[in-house]
């Protein structure tokens, strides 16, 4: 039987996760309130967030960066999108 949670990112009861994503803190938080499926809109969302920022998630402060956008998207008032950004046109 799948493991519940009640999503704080979706505002309802979804699937949730089936590992803890990070051995720290915020992993945690969202193994316990995020659902898989808001988890998927991160990953989609998190690629933007590394191209556009250029991201390099070896360092401290690409990781700084990387763990606010995604501490906001879920539990803030949400990721805003980098200044200047445009979305890809649909093909």
């Amino acid at each position: 039987m799948a493991r519940m949670v009640q999503c704080v990112k979706l505002e309802k009861e979804l699937e949730g996760l089936e590992f803890v994503p990070f051995p720290n803190e915020l992993g945690q938080r969202i193994y316990d309130n995020i659902s898989k499926q808001a988890w998927q809109m991160w990953i989609d969302f998190s690629v933007m967030v590394i191209n556009e920022y250029r991201l390099n998630l070896a360092t401290a402060e690409g990781q700084e960066i990387y763990d606010k956008n995604l501490d906001d998207f879920f539990f803030g008032e949400g990721a805003k999108m980098p200044a200047g950004y445009t979305p890809p046109k649909s093909k």
